[in-house]
């Protein structure tokens, strides 16, 4: 016996083998089972998701000799007739291929005989849409009241491009695409009873590459069987697609939130060795990313389908939430620019390039290096001339040794900013430089945000005692003074305890001296804006208003 396709050898002879679709084989049944017949019925939906299998069931439950049902016995002569596809009661036609209103008549000319040896005689008409506007016309008054011997199907890929004449004429039942667990489900049972071996996650590429048609995933099958001499294992089926192996999508973005640039290009360049699909490689990092990102918000919901929730699990603690959704919308983007770039491979890595730009700790260590660049101390050669003393300190003493001159700053709330981070050096832990010492400790995110809140309450020898505002005493648990207590102790350079009560604050905390000098700049910034001569006579000319919104001060 010849060999047959696994698409035709699993094609579903009844409802009850049909896979998903639940909402068209329910309403079938019971208007089967209740006897309610509607003479048109129309199927729509993508290629390869059941239209034609579903009208050709129904031709049976028609048609089957033990009576009208949804369960039809595959054992009469009507019914193997029109699984094997020779009933000359169930007449198929391609409107593809006969899109000319002669040809509709001529099939409507038959129309008023009864049916050979069946109980009604179905026209099953493919891909409707294909009919040209006069063979709509043509068939408009059979389909409205055809004999009661008569039954049409009607399937098509393109409902809109039917008359609403024609679609009000029928019953319409919209096939949805199949979701990937479901295809990896049947397939697995095809391969299991086919007695072929095969590797779970090679399903997996299977059925996201189906794009949710079935028939397209078995037709991927028999052709990967094929391209594995009888087995089906991951590596033939990602070279056969042309899909990345999902080692390089790892290490792709391991590089890339590590802002590790060499390490990108070289990822990359590993991957062009294997002549992948680009557009399949930022699915696949889409898809990685989306895990990601359920792990973070719902670590149990990992699912474990690809035998890889550990190393999703390591990169949802190691990357921020925020870089995540971050990188999901650049390779969106990148996705949809990627047909416009001169090649593939250089869309790709310019939108690994652009995570690299983008990423939010890069930017956090670009402004750390400026910040280092303008706070490192000054020749006394390049800024003597621009060294000015804030207001509060012009005390007139003794000439003093010669020593490094300090940076420009601006009078007022700048001068306060820049005086305090000059003598935020202190060895000694007290309630009175607890707020200038803490941007020394290295805290960073929540534990940053905890101890900003603190008020140094009590020192007693190498015991703190801390009082966390109460307002900001939601998220604080016992592992945040274990770390404010180790950054300390490496601070200072003596072991310590460290307790931390929520409760009512009294002193200023760091957060709340930072406030302070962030509200005194803008004023200053306000007042100085204001007093500009040049800026005054601007707004008298010309009747203007001052936007107090639009002022932002600015370290120089």
């Amino acid at each position: 016996m010849s060999y047959q396709v696994l698409a035709r050898k699993w094609r579903p002879r009844n409802f009850r083998e049909m896979v998903g679709q639940e909402h068209v084989l329910r309403a079938l049944i019971n208007a089967l089972d209740h006897d309610r017949l509607h003479h048109a019925y129309l199927f729509t939906g993508t290629r390869g998701v059941g239209k034609t299998t579903v009208a050709r069931i129904l031709a049976k439950c028609f048609n089957c000799e033990k009576g009208v049902r949804s369960e039809p016995c595959d054992e009469c002569s009507s019914c193997r007739q029109i699984s094997q596809g020779r009933s000359v009661d169930l007449l198929e036609v391609d409107a593809a291929s006969r899109t000319k209103v002669e040809d509709t008549r001529e099939l409507l000319e038959n129309v008023q005989y009864a049916p050979t040896h069946s109980r009604y005689k179905v026209y099953l008409i493919d891909e409707v849409h294909m009919l040209s506007g006069h063979s709509f016309n043509a068939l408009l008054k059979t389909l409205e009241e055809p004999p009661p011997h008569v039954k049409f199907l009607l399937a098509t890929t393109d409902p809109q491009k039917l008359p609403a004449t024609v679609l009000s004429r029928c019953l319409q039942f919209n096939l949805k695409n199949m979701p990937p667990e479901q295809i990896v489900s049947h397939l697995s049972s095809v391969l299991e009873q086919e007695r072929i071996s095969f590797e779970e996650p090679a399903l997996w590429l299977l059925g996201r590459a189906a794009a949710g048609s079935m028939r397209d995933a078995l037709s991927l099958t028999d052709q990967a069987i094929a391209f594995g001499s009888g087995q089906l294992r991951e590596a033939d089926v990602r070279s056969m697609l042309g899909t990345v192996d999902l080692s390089f999508v790892y290490q792709l973005l391991e590089a890339v939130s590590g802002g590790q640039s060499r390490a990108v290009l070289d990822v990359i360049a590993n991957m062009a060795e294997h002549a992948p699909d680009f557009v399949g490689s930022l699915d696949e990092l889409l898809s990685l990313l989306h895990r990601i990102a359920i792990a973070q918000l719902v670590p149990d919901a990992i699912d474990n389908r690809r035998g890889d929730a550990e190393r999703v699990a390591r990169l949802a603690g190691a990357i921020t939430a925020e870089d995540i959704q971050l990188f999901y919308q650049i390779a969106l983007h990148g996705k949809r620019d990627i047909g416009l770039t001169p090649d593939p491979r250089e869309g790709f890595e310019m939108t690994a390039l652009r995570m690299l730009a983008f990423r939010p700790a890069a930017v956090s260590d670009e402004a750390s290096a400026q910040a280092v660049s303008r706070d490192a101390p000054p020749t006394a050669s390049g800024v003597a001339g621009e060294v000015s003393t804030p207001a509060k300190k012009q005390h007139r003493e003794p000439p003093a040794a010669p020593g490094p001159v300090a940076p420009a700053v601006e009078p007022g709330g700048s001068a306060a900013l820049a005086a305090a981070a000059d003598d935020a050096s202190p060895t000694e832990l007290n309630s009175g430089n607890w707020p200038l010492l803490l941007d020394k400790l290295g805290l960073a995110g929540m534990v940053y945000s905890i101890a900003s809140h603190c008020e140094l309450r009590e020192r007693r020898g190498t015991a703190l005692r801390f009082v966390l505002d109460q307002d900001h005493a939601t998220l604080f648990n016992a592992s945040h003074s274990d770390k404010i207590r180790l950054a300390l102790e490496n601070y200072l350079g003596e072991t310590l305890t460290v307790a931390i009560i929520p409760g009512a604050v009294r002193a200023e905390t760091p957060a709340a001296r930072r406030s302070r000098l962030q509200r005194e700049r803008q004023r200053e910034a306000v007042a100085a804006i204001e007093s500009d001569p040049q800026l005054r006579a601007l707004i008298a000319r010309f009747d203007g208003e001052l936007d107090h919104a639009s002022i932002v001060p600015t370290d120089r």
